[in-house]
């Protein structure tokens, strides 16, 4: 099957330029102005819009079962949503429970994810810590295609990891060629803050963000970010919603450490307000952790993301229906957490980011896909618009104007947090593995054509860590002569 796509502006992370794309069995084949156009290759007509890469959405839950209940989307509605709004991959979350071996609930999201519409791939969660998860953590960077594993530092009593496992897990990680990554929020603070303000008589919504203030999660990312320094290991921090926990990033960062940050597109739109909404269904919608913050976290997060301290754009995507939320309806603290929005990332960072002038269309293309695709070791084969490179493309009008909504989007909720805005900017025609699977409005995704893709270690950063660490390696002292062994 051949596609060749006519007449527009490619833009990439780091380029603007005019040319025509030609794609033939899932891959870039040829790239260049003004190209012949194959006997019975589609075509796409892509004048006045940009051709860039397909997003890839570092941090979603498909099927997520969480808190009593299991989310909502699946992998086949959860990734064909992600289509319709431009995202062509989503790295998802293997979460095992305590003492459940990582393998065994890897294949278990493996056999979920089978129904996926577009590629995707996994993170790994260590929950709990015994020689059992060292072996499997082995098994599956260097035979199933991970290289990252998910630490919660939150959810005490469920998948909390404490320090002991970050400790043991990071250095395993260290050793694998694999990078860490953490939900940063200080599990014992929110237990306790949690059982304080319901004993209080606080019960609803409100008691969400009040139970998650945000020193919770600038001390986690503190606490995780000197384990990751002194341990060697490079860290990845998921959703940071507070200027807190990026202050810890910068700081970090301008010691030469190895961190990089996410941030969801929501944390950058949305305020704490909606937790003080009367409608229970709609202040329980908007429950998720972090929670959504005080407006000057929001302007510290555009700015962290403008100058390069945060790196990805996430959604977070973990949906739960009113029903399903409704559990928590005289408890905040049983309110199943999550919200939406794997078909609205792109639109709304287009419309807030781009039209705004916050950031650059390179820059754009930069934080919801080729930074990803870097950090977890999938460039070029994603996140980029070169010949080799998978045909993960989308065809964007910058003209373009819609309102969001949960009455027309495509993901599995009753609800969206965007719902009312009206963004200008999004794709016309979304292509995966060279095939469009979104025109005009119409969703095209088949059931099961979506891949899993292996990310490979990191094998240069640490052979050259290796190096390092051996260079560094102190010398002996001879305790009855007091000199070295050198000497």
């Amino acid at each position: 099957m051949s596609l060749i796509i006519k007449g527009g502006t490619i833009v990439t992370a780091d380029r603007t330029y005019q040319a025509d794309v030609y794609c033939e069995d899932g891959v870039i084949k040829q790239i260049g102005e003004n190209l012949d156009t194959p006997q019975g290759a589609e075509v796409v007509d892509a004048s006045g819009q940009y051709v860039m890469p397909g997003g890839i959405d570092p941090h979603t839950h498909m099927e997520l079962p969480f808190m009593g209940t299991v989310a909502s989307e699946d992998f086949f509605s959860g990734t064909s949503a992600a289509a319709a709004g431009g995202t062509t991959m989503i790295i998802d979350f293997v979460i095992p429970s305590p003492q459940q071996s990582l393998l065994e609930a890897y294949d278990t999201w493996r056999g979920w994810a089978e129904k996926a519409a577009t590629d995707y791939s996994f993170h790994v969660a260590v929950t709990w810590w015994d020689d059992s998860v060292s072996k499997d953590m082995g098994t599956l960077v260097k035979e199933r295609g991970v290289n990252s594993f998910k630490h919660f530092m939150a959810y005490k009593g469920a998948i909390m990891a404490d320090d002991e496992v970050l400790v043991n897990s990071f250095t395993r990680a260290r050793e694998l060629g694999a990078i860490a990554t953490v939900h940063a929020e200080n599990g014992e603070l929110v237990f306790t803050l949690q059982k304080e303000l319901f004993e209080k008589g606080i019960t609803g919504p409100e008691g969400h963000p009040l139970s998650r203030p945000a020193e919770v999660e600038g001390e986690a990312a503190n606490r995780a970010i000197r384990i990751a320094q002194v341990l060697d290991v490079p860290l990845y921090i998921v959703h940071n919603s507070a200027k807190d926990a990026l202050q810890e990033i910068m700081r970090a960062r301008g010691e030469g450490q190895r961190v990089y940050g996410e941030v969801l597109a929501g944390h950058l739109l949305i305020d704490d307000s909606v937790y003080r909404h009367p409608d229970f269904e709609f202040a329980a919608a908007h429950v998720m952790s972090p929670p959504f913050r005080p407006k000057e976290h929001q302007k510290a997060l555009w700015q962290g993301l403008q100058a390069g301290h945060l790196q990805t754009t996430a959604t977070d995507h973990c949906c739960f229906c009113a029903p399903q939320k409704a559990a928590g309806k005289d408890d905040f603290r049983k309110i199943p957490n999550g919200t939406g929005g794997v078909e609205d990332r792109m639109g709304v960072l287009w419309h807030h980011g781009v039209n705004s002038g916050k950031l650059t269309m390179n820059e754009f293309v930069a934080v919801t896909s080729a930074n990803a695709a870097k950090i977890f070791n999938i460039y070029p084969r994603k996140g980029a618009i070169l010949e080799g490179a998978d045909a993960d493309i989308i065809v964007w009008d910058p003209a373009k104007k819609r309102t969001i909504s949960a009455k027309t989007h495509h993901q599995n909720v009753d609800f969206n947090i965007f719902e009312g805005m009206e963004v200008k900017g999004a794709n016309t025609v979304t292509i995966s593995q060279g095939k469009i699977v979104y025109k005009d409005g119409k969703l095209l995704t088949e059931k099961g054509a979506g891949r899993y893709i292996d990310r490979p270690p990191f094998a240069s950063y640490y052979d050259a860590l290796k190096i390092k660490r051996a260079s560094e390696e102190p010398t002996p002292v001879n305790r009855k002569s007091g000199k070295t062994e050198a000497a």
